[in-house]
């Protein structure tokens, strides 16, 4: 491997877990830190091996050395002629043969070069069909990229390391993708499954195709298709590294269809908006537009009609959508046809903020396919969360499995409407337009209740910000060895578990820890499918996100509830290891993962997270100051909580004038 990979003060921020500002303070303070080796005088880059001398020499090391080795190594390889994704492709390539043939790459890392070089041709037949054999090259320095990717799979192993790479690039070109939240996925497609074989039109990094690979046990055929050649690279790699059944295929769906005459059970997709070049000119006379041509404006409306034509009778197509589909005047004929035909079934509004990046509050459109002879279904689902954004995901959930069984559908956030209500000069599908104004004349009473907790609350807080006074400044930093939680696992002072790969959520009463759940800090909110192999909570576990954009790590007290995706348990030895002092350091290193992470799809290694060898009463002492601290964000997070319902109620209740000033 080449000892003379360079890093930039970002890359020595995200090794140390600070931000550049504290990279460009040490260079100031410290008369030893690493001269520039190379970039410019704005710009300059360091001798990572001198970096990571010095890192360690002065306890700072946060993340694996061996992991920013390889992305420089792989940087280098682009900078010597190719393009930073095809040197991606090669390493995914070798990653795909290296896991289908492990015992064939056993001596590389003594190999000569020349014997490696031979080689690393046949590493392209590990490919997907459908990547393209354009990019199919060896990069320059494929030997040393093969060596250093080696050693870092025997770190994550191969699925995680190329996640690494993905994640890397991903943060480098954001601009080129659109990730979307993965609380927003998972209810599409628990909205629209379970399924055997779903496709994503427009599938980007393959996020829906991931996730129902992980939700749903017998899937057996994920399709995906979308328009750049490099994403649809980077995703076809990532789902076969998985064992994921998919295949990827680059193009434009709406133009150049890569699987014409292919149903499946579920379409899900977010779809590109206000697309003024979908092909309306090419596509006028087009057999998919069952329910009327799409509107030159109406790309949306293309898209939905291009899920229909490749779902199967009774199955669904589960589309986000920007606001205005509902109501605008030149999609009123294709809206119209859905609703008299019975195809589609629910809308439900998003809060703000649930699509990070979008100004404005998107929806999820449920469609289904009838079936030959089937009556058409007179009515449809209207839902808005916007009113309880934590919890929108259970919220929209819940109408929808009453209204799939047939039962009474009718909150402050669910309605539902009869067909022939929507059918007017307008046909406008916004839920909020037709849910009743929370205007109820026990608004007063509800705002007195919801004022007098918030008193409470409120005056408890004075006692647990009282409780930090205990906390006092160090002098100096104390020197204490360190180690891992991969460590202590190995060392059996701790256990690291994890949920089933496939969580059939929301198909049975087995209660589940979602990961929305441990951030917000609230009870057990999923349901599933009874499984033997589900991981069943116990008192004092530590429940940490896998997720870091989740930076969250929480010891459980009383649960009766498995874990759900996204999430590990570590549990503890009591006798040797106390979970309060496990959990504050899992935290600390979730914020680390999270600050060095800035794409939704960024995972945090719970085993690699840092944590000081101590006794067990010292461990005890520091894990009741980090219970102290856990605590004031509990009572903050309540008494926030608490204060919004009283703002909600006291405007509320002085609109429908239930409330009124005293004097």
């Amino acid at each position: 491997m080449s000892n003379d990979a360079t890093v930039t003060a970002a890359d020595i921020a995200r090794l140390a877990a600070v931000g550049r500002a504290a990279v460009s303070n040490w260079r100031r303070r410290h008369d030893d830190f690493p001269q520039p080796v190379g970039g410019t005088a704005v710009s300059p880059t360091f001798s990572l091996t001198e970096v990571e001398d010095w890192l360690r020499g002065q306890g700072k090391m946060a993340d694996s050395p061996v992991r920013e080795r390889v992305w420089q190594t792989l940087r280098t390889a682009a900078s010597e002629g190719m393009d930073l994704a095809d040197v991606l492709t090669f390493a995914g390539a070798f990653l795909l043969h290296l896991r289908a043939d492990p015992g064939r790459w056993a001596g590389l890392p003594d190999a000569p070069d020349d014997e490696v070089a031979g080689t690393l041709p046949e590493v392209f037949h590990a490919l997907p069909e459908g990547v393209g054999t354009g990019a199919a090259a060896t990069p320059p320095s494929a030997v040393p990229l093969a060596r250093a990717l080696s050693q870092l799979v025997d770190e994550l192993g191969v699925a995680e390391t190329f996640e690494f790479l993905r994640t890397r690039y991903l943060e480098h070109h954001s601009r080129r993708v659109y990730l979307t939240p993965e609380p927003v996925v998972r209810l599409m497609l628990e909205l629209g499954g379970p399924a055997r074989a779903v496709l994503d039109p427009a599938c980007g990094t393959g996020t829906y195709l991931k996730a129902a690979h992980e939700m749903f046990k017998d899937v057996d055929s994920l399709l995906g298709q979308e328009i750049d050649d490099t994403t649809a690279r980077m995703s076809a790699i990532h789902l076969a590294l998985r064992d994921a059944p998919a295949e990827v295929c680059p193009g434009d769906s709406l133009l150049a269809d890569a699987f014409p005459g292919r149903t499946v059970d579920l379409v899900v997709t977010n779809p590109p908006f206000n697309d003024r070049g979908w092909g309306y000119e090419q596509l006028t006379g087009d057999p998919r537009w069952e329910y009327g041509l799409p509107p030159r404006m109406e790309s949306e409306l293309a898209w939905l009609q291009h899920g229909l034509a490749h779902v199967e009778p009774g199955g669904h197509v589960v589309l986000l959508m920007p606001p205005a589909v509902a109501n605008r005047r030149s999609g009123r004929r294709v809206r119209s046809e859905l609703l008299r035909r019975g195809t589609l079934r629910a809308v439900v509004g998003l809060p703000s903020g649930a699509v990070p990046n979008m100004a404005v509050a998107l929806a999820v459109w449920v469609l289904r396919r009838p079936s030959p002879g089937e009556t058409p279904a007179d009515d449809v689902l209207m839902v808005d969360t916007s009113s309880d954004p934590e919890h929108f995901h259970k919220t929209a959930l819940d109408a929808w499995r009453r209204y799939e069984k047939g039962k009474s559908v009718g909150t402050d956030s669910s309605v539902v409407v009869r067909i022939i209500d929507l059918l007017d000069d307008e046909v406008d599908l916004t839920p909020a337009r037709y849910l009743p104004q929370r205007s109820a004349p026990t608004a007063e009473g509800s705002f007195v209740a919801a004022h007098e907790i918030l008193e409470e609350k409120a005056a408890e807080l004075p006692r647990v910000v009282a409780e930090l006074s205990s906390l006092t400044q160090a002098s100096t930093r104390a020197d204490v060895p360190m180690t891992t939680i991969g460590e202590l696992a190995k060392a059996g002072v701790l256990q690291i578990l994890r949920p089933p790969a496939k969580v059939r959520m929301g198909e049975g009463n087995e209660s589940v820890l979602t990961i929305e759940d441990v951030a917000a800090g609230h009870e057990p909110t999923g349901t599933a499918a009874q499984d033997a192999e589900h991981v069943r909570i116990e008192p004092g576990d530590v429940v940490v996100s896998l997720v870091a954009r989740y930076p969250v790590a929480r010891v459980v007290t009383d649960s009766d509830a498995v874990l759900g995706p996204g999430l590990a348990l570590v549990r503890a030895e009591p006798s040797r290891t106390d979970p309060d002092f496990v959990a504050g350091w899992l935290l600390l290193g979730a914020q680390g993962a999270a600050l060095r992470s800035s794409t939704s799809s960024a995972r945090f290694d719970v085993r690699r997270a840092r944590l000081p060898r101590l006794t067990l009463d010292e461990q005890a002492e520091l894990g009741r100051a980090f219970r102290k601290l856990t605590d004031l964000e509990a009572a903050l997070r309540d008494t926030y909580r608490q204060g919004a319902d009283v703002l909600r109620l006291g405007l509320e209740g002085l609109g429908a004038g239930t409330l009124r000033p005293s004097g």
